[in-house]
């Protein structure tokens, strides 16, 4: 099977499996027991934390491992939110969010807080400027995510954080989707808080972390907690971490040259489909966004058939997120794009990796023309 759904997940890298069982073999002690198997599993933990924040330019300080990105996201939020409450009650973010994110949100509105939701422009992006006239004097924090996941905007971060800092407005910023893909400077933008997942990196699923500004307050939303350093409850998952920074390390070393590849497969595909019978729409930015994720709307034809039908003939799309997947709502992406309903569940979303050939998007653009033609 051809395998386009890498903003899903991506298979293990073998460096990464062959890491795991390294580790998992020779150091199997709990990091924070007493005796030499456990030391010998939380000096490589703190190995792997400071490897961690070599790749992310942070203080190892404020890296904690999590259960993966959505697990950063709430528990980081959640920190946050309840050590500064007594600044105000409102918080900012977009409809562009992941599902986690856009959960924990619905979930506030209900204890009371007043969120407001950034509009975006056609291609998706947030006017920075917009960011700014959303602040008041009760915002404690705002969630802007790097990458989407459906159209592979990338948002101005680094304005953005600066607008925030001048307000003194925390900032949480999602970048599962841009590690290894886009280069994020956490001092430069001014980030307080950062998420990212191993399985997006060719790392093991259910591994992520969380950056947490080492001079920013936050509460430990289970007291007594011990694990990493109280921000999160559980035994440390070792060869889950080390793998993880092993495959972040591998991914993040190659960034730029994949990016070059990642547009020539891209552009390989949609010179392909140029002659469709059928018209279809590219949602997204074409010059701020990830070359990886191409989402696309094709006229008068359901995502969900055209997956289904591409599952028959042996390639893995997806219809938007996967942490969606099961609702029979339209994309809120698509819905903010402004996009009708009708338009938002035509949307099919292709995602390049590392094992993609020119042959994979040449045989899917065959694939898709097959089936428009049907």
């Amino acid at each position: 099977m051809i395998y386009l759904d890498y903003a899903a997940t991506t298979p293990m890298s073998k460096e990464s499996i062959d890491i795991y069982a390294q580790v998992a073999t020779s150091f199997y002690g709990n990091p924070t027991s007493l005796h030499d198997i456990g030391s010998s599993a939380e000096e490589l933990l703190e190995k792997s934390r400071a490897e961690l924040a070599e790749v992310l330019s942070c203080d190892p300080e404020g890296v904690y491992f999590t259960s993966g990105g959505s697990d950063a996201n709430i528990t980081a939020l959640a920190s946050m939110i309840s050590a500064h409450q007594h600044k105000g009650n409102h918080l900012i973010t977009s409809a562009l969010e992941h599902s986690s994110i856009l959960n924990f949100f619905k979930k506030m509105e209900g204890e009371g807080f007043e969120i407001t939701y950034l509009p975006i422009n056609s291609e998706g992006l947030i006017d920075p400027e917009v960011v700014k006239r959303a602040i008041t004097e009760q915002t404690i924090l705002a969630s802007i995510q790097h990458v989407n996941g459906e159209i592979g905007v990338i948002q101005e971060v680094d304005r953005i954080g600066e607008i925030l800092a001048q307000r003194d407005v925390l900032f949480h910023c999602d970048a599962v989707q841009s590690l290894g893909k886009v280069p994020i400077d956490i001092k430069t933008a001014q980030i307080d808080s950062l998420s990212i997942s191993s399985h997006k990196v060719y790392g093991p699923k259910g591994v992520g972390a969380a950056y947490m500004n080492p001079l920013m307050k936050w509460n430990a939303q289970i007291p007594g907690t011990t694990h990493e350093g109280g921000f999160r409850s559980g035994t440390v998952d070792v060869p889950g971490i080390v793998a993880f920074v092993t495959s972040t390390n591998s991914v993040c070393n190659d960034m730029m040259n994949e990016r070059v590849r990642m547009k020539k497969l891209r552009a390989t595909l949609l010179d392909q489909m140029e002659n469709f019978e059928q018209p279809f729409e590219i949602e997204g930015s074409e010059t701020h966004g990830i070359p990886d994720v191409l989402g696309l709307r094709i006229t008068h034809m359901e995502g969900q058939y055209i997956m289904l039908e591409c599952n028959r003939y042996g390639i893995a799309i997806s219809t938007g997120s996967a942490c969606q997947v099961g609702s029979q709502a339209p994309s809120k992406v698509m819905l903010a794009l402004g996009r009708t309903d009708v338009e938002a569940k035509q949307l099919i979303r292709l995602s390049f990796g590392r094992y993609t050939t020119i042959e994979d998007v040449q045989k899917t653009a065959v694939i898709l023309r097959k089936i428009i033609e049907k």
